[in-house]
Formats: structure tokens, sequence, C-alpha cells
């Protein structure tokens, strides 16, 4: 299951993790982001232990958002040792998600 990060567990959860965070920036108004949602719960289940995946609605936490500059959603930022190594913005298949996973595992 997909963590859930907010403005005030998003430093201890993500920034100061020694795994590689992968974070969901989304909005339950945004069919995109709906649509998205059972793909990154699979990837949850599937690398559980290994990555900290997670959603972080932008409605409700504007303070991580603004800080990362979400200005399109979906979106999905790849976070390790508290920096941003990857990003896809929009839907994209399971398998780009896994690619961009094992590159910096």
């Amino acid at each position: 299951m997909a963590a859930v990060y907010n403005d005030a567990n998003f430093q201890d959860e993500v920034l100061n993790s020694d795994k590689l965070s992968v974070v969901d920036f989304w909005a339950p108004w945004c069919g995109p982001c709906l649509a998205l949602g059972p793909t990154i719960e699979a990837l949850a289940d599937e690398y559980a232990g290994k990555v900290n995946i997670g959603k972080l609605n932008v409605d409700e936490n504007p303070n991580v958002s603004m800080d990362y500059g979400i200005t399109s959603i979906p979106c999905v930022l790849f976070i390790k040792n508290g920096q941003v190594v990857d990003k896809q913005v929009g839907t994209a298949p399971k398998s780009a998600f896994e690619k961009k996973i094992q590159q910096h595992l």
C-alpha cells in the first residue's frame, strides 16, 4: 500500500530516508491522477521494503507542492538522498516507472 505523505511528514519520511522515494503529487479532482493511482499502489506493493512509494495530495499540502514547483499533476518525483533524481509528469505505463526505479536503486 502506498504511503500518504503530507507537509508534516515529508521531511522525515522522504527527504531523510536512506531509500529511494517515489512521490505521486495528485488531487482527487484530477482524472489522470485517479487513473495513475492503481499503478502507484501496485508499485508500492512490488517494491515494499526497498523503495518508499507514496502519494501527496496537492490541495491538502500546498507547502511541499510549492517547494517542488508542482504546476501540473499527476507529477511523480523520484527522490534520493534528499534530491530529485528523476521526474514523470503525466501518466505512463507501469513499466516506465519500473525502469526509472531500477535506474536509481
